[in-house]
């Protein structure tokens, strides 16, 4: 049970362009949001369909291979864990969100098979 304590699997759509960012050290980040649907019923029998965002973050030769292969539109598993982060406004408030640090990746192609 150990591996599994902070363990995610997605599979969703690649909104936007990875931001790729190359760090003093050598080291390459890529950041980019997926869209990951989800169905349910509500409480009239009727089927929904509900959209969740998910900030994706990866490090090293993953981010290179997202920066040369990812495609906006593209449905991707991503395996990975949550991260919670924090950060300060110009006000001083401390606000925080989670993002998900990739471990793995599969690109699945677009729906319409492109």
């Amino acid at each position: 049970m150990n591996t599994i304590k902070n363990h995610i699997q997605l599979v969703g759509k690649i909104e936007q362009d990875p931001e790729i960012t190359p760090l003093e050290n050598g080291k390459v980040v890529a950041q980019f949001s997926i869209a990951v649907e989800d169905t349910y019923k509500d409480l009239n029998g009727k089927n929904r369909l509900e959209t969740h965002w998910h900030s994706i973050v990866a490090w090293g030769k993953l981010a290179l291979i997202i920066e040369k292969h990812a495609i906006v539109e593209e449905r991707i598993a991503i395996e990975g864990k949550l991260a919670k982060r924090s950060y300060k406004t110009e006000d001083g408030e401390k606000r925080y969100y989670v993002e998900i640090i990739a471990r793995g990746i599969l690109f699945l192609g677009s729906k319409n098979g492109k």
